[in-house]
């Protein structure tokens, strides 16, 4: 009977553990009940030894502490220590990893997160130990998590993709749903919305699958966010009032502040401030009561802007600041740099313009080091060096046991031979062996080269090979280009997929070939915008002309190239190209398919030369002005409103 309850207790104990789930009443009753019951059970018995009993105990006690992590974070911790206590008195190896694991979420809840990921740690030790996959995998997502709030995404993508390998491999839909919600959220923080919103459907496909209430919620919670990114405020609301139903049903605390504040945050857009506010500060009043510093801390941010909207300036900053203080304790960098942001704000609508630059000077601070956090080196190198170890390991595996093959053969042959032409052969055979490997070797090494130089700059492969790894740099000064092409969503509709691809691919391959003969490194592509560099990864002093001379050179083939079209009488697209100089981080970031990538607020404003630009022109910035005035003749366009960035100084390009 035992074992059997046992098995029961561990199947529940696997479906809650992804997260801190809502509090199901009834569920918890039935796991109190059964404790009590067990521990009278316990005392009955006479010369009471260690049994199977206590170790049901421990299970007990850690699926109370991990029910109770999002409503009442004090029951949760008195449960774990009991769990971890009671599982160190008898032994309970996979009882102590549980204890450990409950503690660390209590932790991550209450916005300890470097201790949350000590205790976690610790809790994957005696997992691993134990060989028991699924847990570790959990483990790996809470540490994720956590290294996510603490704003360092390369460390948290590591733990959320290692998770995902487990679920993966054991099939864990609930898991792998999870993940892909953390993986999504991560995209949306560094913009790569379209990335962020295929993780989400793919979580919510999962989520419906399973009948996944609370998952179901939160993927429609992230998507709702995705559309108010957007400005899509309609298909916004729809979504978090379907996902506040779901969240009221099955009384998720947590969960309905949080959409309380995203309703509030429409609001807030749409000036509606009273409304908003009453969103927030009901948002605030259940994270209050849980003790949630971090859902606090974001609920004074938007508390105090709208009183700041509406004129209460005093009220703003008591807001702001008890936010702050809540953000600094629990080291939210991300929370830090918006509640920094607003103060500048509010300074600015005070006319407190000197206090309104230093606040100012911090969120710029704050909001860079999400990216140029020194981790970043040790993420990428650590992330490089587990995948070339990875594969110098199989193949060096894979050669030795060919080798052992031939070896073997080998001295079979002379002893049936025993005979010097017999010994000759095997030598011969061995020998043929030997070089036919090294030939495939050498085939594949320079296979492999090719492939790295396609999609790394040269200099970073060659650092690569070398070392085994790649750092980040900071460069003080590079060119971006941007290129994006009009219209572009309404003439896809027209255009066959084929037609589509083929237009595309036809572009950005002359536009290839324009970057590698004005010695510009290509970044990436994002759905149709072209994304280019020039000064990196060797920095040099003509990446300025380089750039410009390779924004004209494309200029030149788009005009063509619709002329072409005309002539045919086919659809065309047409161009915006944006140019801006200054400082970037530059690396490789990624687990899988890895890519040379750049970061920084210079990229930022790139993209804003681009979209406040006019098709069929080169429009760059100030900056880049001052670098190539004396070499082109350009037209100033005086001081532009660009979105996020507020007046540039911006100029058309016309070649000489």
């Amino acid at each position: 009977m035992y074992k059997s309850f046992l098995l029961l207790v561990f199947t529940l104990l696997y479906l809650i553990k992804p997260n801190c789930i809502a509090q199901d009443q009834h569920y918890v009753d039935s796991l109190t009940t059964k404790l009590k019951s067990l521990r009278i059970e316990k005392k009955k018995i006479r010369n009471y030894k260690v049994s199977l009993k206590d170790s049901t105990e421990a299970i007990l006690l850690d699926a109370l502490a991990l029910e109770y992590c999002g409503n009442d974070p004090k029951a949760a911790l008195d449960y774990a220590t009991q769990c971890l206590e009671l599982s160190k008195q008898i032994s309970y190896k996979i009882g102590i990893g549980h204890g450990y694991y409950g503690l660390g979420l209590v932790n991550q809840y209450n916005g300890d997160y470097l201790q949350a990921i000590k205790l976690l740690e610790k809790s994957l030790s005696y997992y691993n130990e134990m060989n028991s996959e699924k847990n570790m995998g959990y483990c790996y997502n809470a540490i994720g998590i956590c290294y996510e709030n603490l704003g360092n995404y390369p460390l948290a993508l590591n733990n959320y993709f290692t998770c995902l390998k487990i679920m993966e491999k054991t099939g864990t839909k609930m898991a792998i749903a999870a993940v892909y919600n953390n993986i999504a959220n991560i995209n949306s923080s560094q913009n790569s919305i379209q990335d962020a919103l295929k993780y989400h459907l793919s979580a919510l496909k999962l989520r419906k699958e399973i009948n996944d209430k609370r998952g179901i919620a939160d993927s429609q919670h992230n998507i709702g966010n995705i559309f108010n990114s957007q400005q899509n405020y309609g298909k916004a609301l729809v979504l978090y009032y379907n996902c506040l139903k779901i969240r009221e049903e099955i009384a998720d605390k947590v969960g309905i502040a949080g959409v309380y504040n995203s309703i509030g945050k429409i609001h807030n857009i749409q000036h509606n401030f009273h409304e908003a506010l009453k969103h927030s500060i009901a948002a605030l009043n259940i994270q209050e009561e849980l003790g949630d510093k971090s859902g606090m801390a974001l609920s004074f941010n938007l508390i105090g802007d709208n009183n700041m909207k509406l004129k209460k300036y005093d009220e703003a900053a008591e807001s702001f600041n008890k936010g702050l203080v809540l953000a600094q304790k629990i080291r939210n960098l991300d929370a830090i740099s918006e509640i920094y942001q607003s103060l500048a704000k509010l300074d600015s609508a005070r006319g407190n313009s000197s206090q309104a630059l230093a606040h100012y000077k911090l969120y710029i601070t704050y909001r860079d080091s999400l990216l140029n956090n020194e981790n970043i080196k040790k993420t990428v190198s650590m992330q490089m060096n587990h995948d070339f170890d990875k594969k110098e390991a199989a193949t060096k595996a894979t050669q030795e046991k060919k080798d052992a093959i031939a070896l073997k053969e080998l001295q079979r042959q002379k002893l049936v031979r025993n005979s010097f032409m017999g010994g000759f052969a095997v030598v011969l055979l061995f020998a043929g062996v030997f070089f036919t490997q090294r030939n495939k070797i050498k085939k594949g090494k320079k296979l492999s080269d090719e492939l790295l130089l396609n999609i790394l700059p040269e200099k970073i492969a060659e650092e690569l090979k070398e070392k085994g790894s790649a750092e980040a740099q900071l460069i003080d000064e590079v060119t971006v280009l941007f290129t994006d092409f009009k219209g572009f969503t309404q003439l896809s509709e027209k255009l066959t997929p084929k037609e589509l691809v083929a237009e595309i691919n036809e572009c950005f391959s002359a536009f290839d070939y324009i970057m590698e003969k004005h010695g510009v490194e290509k970044i990436k592509t994002i759905g149709d915008a072209y994304m280019a560099a020039g000064g990196l990864p060797t920095t040099n002093n003509t990446h300025a002309l380089d750039v410009v001379n390779a924004a004209l050179a494309i200029q030149q083939f788009m005009q063509e190239h619709k002329e072409k079209k005309l002539l045919a009488n086919e659809l065309y697209f047409e161009i915006r190209i944006g140019v801006h100089t200054g400082p970037v981080v530059a690396g490789i970031v990624g687990v899988k398919k890895f890519a040379y990538d750049i970061w920084g607020d210079t990229v930022n404003t790139a993209s804003r030369m681009e979209s406040s630009g006019e098709v069929g022109k080169v429009n760059i910035s100030g900056t880049t002005y001052e670098l190539v005035k004396d070499k082109f003749t350009c037209v100033h366009r005086g001081k532009v409103q660009a979105k996020g960035k507020g007046e540039i100084d911006m100029y058309f390009v016309e070649e000489n």
